[in-house]
């Protein structure tokens, strides 16, 4: 029977699926960063291993050791790695949240046809607006655990008002606001990496959007199921998907313009790289000064700004082999967002577009040059990143594995990092793998 961790040191190990070989990688790896590379270093056995995490060690391991621990988990002190373990872990919901979002995903959808009965306050109808539009434009802001915390709740309560009501406007607005929040998390389940549950929950906002008639929900919806569909290996279905919605009527220009990179990237996938461009170029065009309630009335993750976009163009850039066009799209990006308020940047805009102007420069074979583009990447707190950032170093680690950079010093050391990285984001930690996905390959 499995005894539950005696240490905090152990409990980290379980909950990171460190196994003895992989820990003593790691604890040499870092002790290389701390005192560099020198045959002094402490080392750790398989039987000190057990010992420090089977609680049997009276007082701590020698200082340097202590400090390799540490810069392994730089927010613990030696003296907590060996006391005994939280009751739950602090940097991760308190929840089984993969089977949360499993459930959320079913009752969401099982809901979406639901029926309602009785009366309430057009004010609470107000209030639950200025909700959905609070969490939707604080979304960049939050970390993606903490964002499907919120919506979820949000959608409860907005649930339990449709019980109330049969009055048809009433309905209508409520299930509109239903359909906003089952996409707001299917982004976050998307962001942590759970992709079929966000199918499921953008499906179901779809089905709030053609019930409605409100067709800026239908297309933002498809839109997402069109990404989830190229993440998992379904570019062809992508490009149906997005095809699709933009032959909605009624939605606006930015509606278009996120349609059109969503659409581009699923033509790269598929190498058809005339309909990649083609589409790129409609996604910059200027359109026709339409506007929508959702991608610009309550904007926010709904929007889909000009950094954005220059940011996707340039991962389709890569995609096609265009370094250089990769390139100066990433930097475009990355100038935009520096041009507004602190309050208003995406770290994950930035971290992404970041990624993308490293492996640019890393095709270009200007390693130095995507170390320095790294920078803005590492910066990130570990709970904000999210599927996209993940899976943009991971291509990058794949490229720095190629033979011609064994051996070299720096290669290796971003390498290393990036793995170090990964292996403390959501997607890795509390989702499921992002190895297999099919953007990767």
């Amino acid at each position: 029977m499995r005894t539950e961790p005696r240490t905090l040191l152990a409990w980290l190990c379980v909950r990171d699926k460190l196994t003895y070989r992989r820990f003593e990688k790691l604890f040499t790896e870092h002790g290389v960063r701390v005192f560099g590379n020198s045959s002094n270093n402490p080392t750790c056995g398989e039987t000190q291993f057990r010992r420090w995490t089977g609680g049997q060690l009276q007082g701590l391991p020698v200082t340097e050791a202590c400090q390799i621990l540490e810069a392994m988990w730089p927010e613990y002190t030696a003296e907590q790695l060996f006391e005994p373990p939280p009751q739950s872990d602090p940097q991760a919901p308190a929840f089984d949240l993969e089977e949360r979002v499993r459930m959320t995903a079913e009752k969401a959808h099982e809901a979406a046809d639901a029926t309602a009965s009785a009366s309430i306050s057009d004010n609470t109808i107000d209030e639950l607006r200025d909700q959905v539009t609070a969490v939707a434009q604080r979304y960049h802001l939050t970390p993606p655990a903490r964002a499907y915390e919120v919506a979820d709740a949000l959608r409860q309560s907005i649930e339990s008002r449709r019980d109330r009501t049969q009055v048809p406007v009433q309905q209508q607005d409520l299930m509109i606001l239903n359909g906003q929040t089952a996409a707001l998390l299917a982004v976050a389940a998307f962001d942590l990496g759970y992709f079929q549950p966000a199918r499921s929950l953008a499906r179901t906002a779809a089905m709030f959007g053609e019930a409605t008639r409100f067709t800026p929900l239908q297309a933002y919806a498809d839109g997402t199921l069109a990404y989830i569909a190229y993440h998992t290996g379904n570019a062809t279905e992508a490009v149906a998907k997005a095809s699709r919605a933009l032959s909605y009527s009624d939605i606006g220009d930015v509606a278009h313009r996120r349609l059109q990179a969503i659409k581009a990237r699923a033509h790269a996938h598929l190498g058809d790289v005339i309909s990649a461009r083609r589409a790129i170029q409609l996604a910059g065009e200027d359109g026709q000064a339409q506007r929508d309630e959702l991608h610009d009335g309550v904007g926010g993750e709904f929007a889909f700004s000009q950094e954005r976009l220059a940011m996707s163009t340039s991962t389709t850039a890569l995609l096609v082999g265009d370094a250089a066009q990769a390139e100066s799209d990433a930097r475009r990006a990355l100038e935009l967002i520096g041009q507004r308020p602190p309050e208003a940047q995406s770290s994950h805009v930035r971290a992404s577009a970041a990624a993308d102007l490293a492996h640019a420069r890393l095709l270009a074979d200007d390693v130095d040059g995507a170390a320095e583009a790294l920078t803005a990447v590492w910066s990130v707190p570990a709970e904000a990143r999210k599927t996209g950032i993940v899976v943009r170093t991971a291509r990058i680690a794949r490229h720095l594995a190629q033979p011609e950079y064994h051996g070299a010093q720096l290669p290796t050391t971003l390498r290393e990092q990036i793995e170090e990285y990964n292996r403390v984001s959501p997607p890795h930690r509390i989702g499921p793998h992002v190895g297999l996905l099919a953007i990767e390959a």
